[in-house]
């Protein structure tokens, strides 16, 4: 009889234990993290008796969850992965805003510019064509300045979303501490604190999507939490913090620091492989960085191009002067890193300043210069890691490096953004209409007994060594070169009587030909063809308010390939980009970098969900088979209690039979 109790109780707690998981698994089923938990059941010592030995049951030997190691890991580390992508990809998708196509591109406006200067061309005393020229070149400037303005937001933006970040991950990384001290404590118990587990690792999954982390379980059932290969957030019950600091150079850029026992330890970008925080780094210091030079190069070329133009003609002031800048071009920033040598006032001992030589071999790039070796220093340009060793005083990619107060010292580094702040701060600074230098300082007229065909088409300064005291110059043709008939031999008389000989082609200007050893600043361009005897004078122009030879000169501007030209190591320089080729491949390098991080975001979500999947098919709660198990020990409860109910029923007919 007490074995028939015995028996019924112990498979009715079984029972019941069992239901109560299930119930608990059901209830779970769409709790993120849960693992579906099961009953550990073990057969009862038998119980002897003269008859041998009569069975006892089951007993509940633990309550344990489905789990697989690898595949909670595997999941992780998928999710932190497609959080990376993610991030990165939305980011690049705002970024693409910069850079417009069509009618809203910084292309069209550079254009517009320069075809409002055909109207002052045709007209060139017409103050109207003037002031519609200045509003083209109002709103370009206003274009390049806003497209810079949207980087500096874009920026404060990076660095409130760090900050959010790090407040969510140094919130998580405490929570992982405090389930660590308290899985701990029940260290020795023999049973496994499921629910306990579950949060850690659902803690960790979430702490992944932020930063990529490693796992590192340890004697106490602990498990300690690593970032940035190696670096320490959890260790037991401890967590160290994360905080968003100013970068070295760029007091406006973010980097990732550890706080360990007080002290700050910055984390390398290199070593942070997932989360979006990771992304939100390597977007910062990468494609935003590279935008922000994009569009500095092209505002720095066009406004200088343009400025030089205007210098080299004459405006409509009384006497006539040389033109005024139209643009301001912001000078290059030279940023000092913050560990460089200071004065006792504060203020830095050793300096680097950098200064614009030639605009149109500025690269889409920053460099950092560092001095490893007192009086030796290397120049990195960052966007395709070459390096050149520098002295003072060296031009480098159209920019010139000088080293004041002092040279640098062993030790010390420089950011150099040559044309960093370029778009952000352009401007139109030129207001005066009358300060457009439409006129050519030089007018040619060919003679009236001239027997060709030749005639004067264009007349215009192209470089700084124009000097206006050369003029008046006379070009008097000669006799066809016997090489080659269609060229004809001419002589170029200066006011001082020298004498340059040259070869004219068509479509060959005269004043500019360094191969033939005449350079002096002028294009003068022909229609027909001139015979021998025929001349043309070169004066010095004394209406400019009919004058459009340097409006003329404008036009060519958009043709003109001066972005982004490079000194070979022969000395050679290549040919460059013109501003509408620029600005396209630009929109080009931005578009393709937005494709690819779309399509590796979307194939690192796939690959995230079907780990996600695989592990949740493991551990997570099948509602039809929790069912089936329901019923299942439904039917043994039943069955453990018609036992009892037939021992109570066997014990109530003995007493009556005792009672007798």
């Amino acid at each position: 009889m007490a074995g028939l109790l015995s028996l019924g109780a112990r498979a009715m707690f079984a029972n019941q234990a069992a239901l109560q998981t299930i119930g608990q698994n059901i209830a779970n089923a769409n709790t993120p993290g849960y693992s579906r938990q099961s009953v550990v059941l073990t057969t009862s010592s038998g119980q002897y008796t003269g008859a041998g030995f009569f069975g006892k049951g089951v007993d509940v030997q633990t309550v344990v969850r489905s789990h697989n190691d690898f595949l909670t890991k595997e999941a992780a580390a998928s999710k932190s992965t497609a959080m990376a992508d993610s991030t990165r990809a939305e980011q690049l998708s705002r970024m693409e805003k910069l850079f417009p196509p069509g009618t809203d591109g910084l292309g069209y406006a550079a254009s517009q510019f320069l075809n409002a200067m055909v109207d002052v061309t045709s007209r060139p005393s017409d103050p109207s064509a003037r002031q519609v020229a200045l509003g083209r070149a109002n709103e370009l400037a206003v274009r390049f300045a806003n497209a810079g303005q949207q980087v500096t937001d874009l920026q404060a933006g990076i660095v409130s979303d760090l900050k959010a970040n790090v407040t969510v991950v140094n919130q998580l990384a405490q929570q992982i501490a405090n389930i660590n001290d308290q899985i701990s404590k029940t260290r020795g118990s023999g049973h496994t604190p499921n629910d306990l587990l579950d949060q850690r690792e659902q803690l960790i999954s979430q702490l992944g999507e932020h930063i990529a982390v490693s796992t590192l379980p340890a004697d106490d059932d602990t498990v300690g939490v690593f970032i940035g290969g190696g670096q320490r957030l959890v260790l037991g019950n401890q967590a160290s913090t994360l905080q968003v600091s100013a970068d070295a150079y760029d007091s406006q850029r973010a980097v990732l620091s550890l706080n360990e026992g007080g002290q700050n330890r910055p984390l390398d970008e290199s070593v942070l492989t997932g989360g979006s925080m990771t992304a939100l780094l390597s977007f910062q210091n990468h494609d935003l960085q590279d935008a922000k030079n994009m569009l500095g190069q092209l505002a720095a070329a066009i406004g200088t191009r343009v400025n030089g133009q205007n210098a080299l003609g004459l405006d409509q002031s009384n006497p006539p002067g040389t033109g005024a800048p139209i643009f301001n071009v912001a000078p290059p920033r030279v940023l000092p890193a913050a560990t460089n040598a200071r004065n006792p006032d504060g203020s830095f001992a050793t300096g680097v300043q950098a200064s614009i030589v030639d605009a149109s071999q500025l690269q889409a790039s920053s460099y950092k210069l560092t001095s490893s070796v007192a009086g030796s220093y290397q120049l990195t340009r960052l966007s395709d890691g070459l390096v050149r060793n520098v002295n003072d005083g060296d031009t480098v990619d159209g920019f010139k490096l000088s080293f004041a107060p002092a040279a640098p010292g062993a030790g010390e580094s420089f950011l150099i953004e040559p044309v960093g702040a370029a778009a952000v701060e352009m401007r139109r600074v030129l207001d005066n209409p009358s300060g457009i230098a439409a006129a050519s300082p030089l007018t040619a007229s060919a003679s009236v007994n001239n027997t060709g065909t030749l005639t004067a088409d264009s007349i215009y300064a192209v470089n700084q060594n124009f000097d206006a005291t050369k003029a008046p110059m006379t070009v008097e043709f000669g006799d066809p070169d016997p090489a080659n008939p269609a060229n004809v031999q001419y002589t170029l008389t200066l006011s001082d009587g020298t004498v340059l000989n040259g070869t004219w082609s068509a479509g060959q200007p005269i004043g500019n030909q360094p191969a033939a050893g005449i350079d002096l600043g002028f294009e003068l361009r022909t229609n027909g063809v001139p015979r021998k005897g025929d001349k043309v004078s070169l004066d010095r122009t004394a209406y400019t308010s009919t004058n459009n030879g340097n409006a003329k000169a404008f036009l060519n501007i958009q043709t003109e390939g001066f972005v982004g030209r490079q000194t070979l190591p022969d000395g050679s320089i290549t040919p460059g980009s013109t501003i509408n080729d620029a600005y396209a491949a630009s929109m080009s390098d931005i578009g393709a970098r937005v494709q690819s991080a779309t399509y590796l975001s979307g194939v690192s979500t796939t690959v995230a969900s079907d780990a996600e999947a695989t592990r949740s098919g493991q551990a997570g709660v099948n509602l039809d088979e929790e069912a089936s198990r329901l019923m299942q020990y439904q039917q043994a409860y039943q069955a453990a209690a018609k036992v009892l109910q037939t021992a109570q029923t066997l014990f109530s007919e003995l007493m009556q039979i005792a009672q007798r």
